[in-house]
C-alpha cells in the first residue's frame, strides 16, 4: 500500500503480525523518560502511554519473530517542548533500542523543539543540540557498522511563530478596585486552547482601531467569548486555571487585539463549534504581501447540517 506502519504498542504489533505477516514496520518506544513544556505534553516516561515501554523489547522481538516482521524503524518522542539536554540522552537511550533490532535503518527521534513565543523565551538552538547526536550516530556507525538514517518532526518548531489570532475587543469589564479589567474577545477557547488546556502563554498586542494610540498601558486579563470561566488567554503560565494580568496598551470596544504564537496547535486542536460558534476562516499572507483565503468561514448551516429530525412520536 506504501505506507509505512508504525506500531505504538503490544496490541496493535500483534496485530500487524496476524492480518499482515511477513511486512516490514517501526516501533515506537517510551524510553522510559520524557520532557515537555508542562505535564500535559510530556509524552514520555510511566506516566505517558504512548510507545512501548522499553523494558518490553524482548516481548517486541518475539512478536515480531512469530509474524515474520521486520523492524525497520525505531520511534521515540518525548514531548512538546522538550528539554534539549533530555532529548539529548533520550536519542543515546533510542540508539542502545536500536543496538537490539539489527534490521532497524531508521531512527525516529520525533520532535517537540522548544519555540520562544513570548519575549524572553528562548528557542532550541538545533545546531548545539544535534552536533552531541551526530557524534553519537558516527560512533555508533564505526561500532556496529551500521550508517543509521536519522528522522526528526519539527513542525512546531517551524511555523509556530508563522501565525497569529486576529480578534476583536468586544466588550471591557471591570470587577472593582480589588478585582480585575477584563478585555472580553469576539474569539477563545474555540480558536484557541493551549492556555486554557495547560496553561500556555502567547504575546498579546492591542491595536487600536482607529489612530496609533496615545502610548497609555494597562493592566488586563483577556478571555474569551465561551460561557467558561476557564475560557482564559492570560493563565499564570502551566497554571490554565489561574488569571495574571497582562500589561497591554489601553484599550477600547471595537479594538483589534492579536494573539501572537498561533501557527501551531491551535486550528488543529481547538474547541471548535462549542457554544455553536463557527471556525473563523484562515488567510495566508504571502512573500509579495498578498493576502488569500485558504480556509472559508463556516457557516451556521455546517454546523447543523449532520443533525437528524427525530423519528415522528418522540
Amino acid at each position: 500500500m506504501g505506507v509505512d506502519i508504525n506500531a505504538c504498542s503490544l496490541s496493535q504489533l500483534r496485530k500487524i503480525a496476524e492480518e499482515a505477516p511477513g511486512s516490514s514496520v517501526g516501533v515506537r518506544f517510551n524510553p522510559g523518560l520524557g520532557s515537555g513544556g508542562t505535564k500535559s505534553t510530556n509524552v514520555g516516561g510511566p506516566s505517558s502511554s504512548f510507545g512501548i515501554w522499553y523494558e518490553w523489547a524482548d516481548e517486541v522481538k518475539e512478536i515480531c519473530a512469530g509474524g515474520d516482521l521486520t523492524v525497520s524503524r525505531i520511534h521515540t518522542h518525548i514531548g512538546s517542548g522538550s528539554d534539549p539536554a533530555v532529548w539529548q540522552k533520550v536519542s543515546g537511550m533510542s540508539l542502545d533500542l536500536v543496538r537490539q533490532f539489527p534490521t532497524v535503518t531508521t531512527l525516529n527521534l520525533g520532535g517537540g523543539y522548544k519555540v520562544g513565543r513570548m519575549s524572553g523565551e528562548q528557542s532550541t538552538d538545533l545546531q548545539a543540540i544535534g552536533a552531541p547526536v551526530m557524534g553519537d550516530f558516527e560512533a555508533f556507525a564505526e561500532e556496529t557498522g551500521r550508517k543509521l538514517k536519522l528522522e526528526i518532526e519539527p513542525g512546531t518548531f517551524l511555523v509556530a511563530n508563522a501565525g497569529s489570532l486576529v480578534c476583536t475587543a468586544q466588550d471591557l469589564v471591570s470587577t472593582g478596585s480589588g478585582g480585575y479589567e477584563f478585555i472580553k474577545l469576539d474569539a477563545g477557547m474555540t480558536e484557541l486552547l493551549r492556555p486554557s488546556l495547560y496553561g500556555a502563554l502567547h504575546p498579546i498586542v492591542v491595536v487600536p482601531a482607529e489612530g496609533e494610540g496615545g502610548g497609555e498601558t494597562a493592566e488586563y486579563v483577556v478571555v474569551g467569548h465561551c460561557c467558561e470561566s476557564g475560557d482564559l488567554l492570560t493563565p499564570v503560565s502551566g497554571a490554565a486555571s489561574e488569571i495574571e494580568r497582562r500589561t497591554l496598551a489601553k484599550a477600547e470596544i471595537g479594538d483589534l487585539v492579536v494573539v501572537e504564537g498561533c501557527g501551531a496547535y491551535v486550528a488543529g486542536m481547538s474547541a471548535k463549534n462549542y457554544n455553536s460558534f463557527p471556525e473563523v476562516p484562515e488567510v495566508l499572507l504571502d512573500s509579495a504581501g498578498e493576502l488569500h483565503v485558504v480556509r472559508r468561514r463556516q457557516t451556521l448551516e455546517q454546523i447543523f447540517e449532520n443533525e437528524m429530525p427525530l423519528p415522528a412520536g418522540i
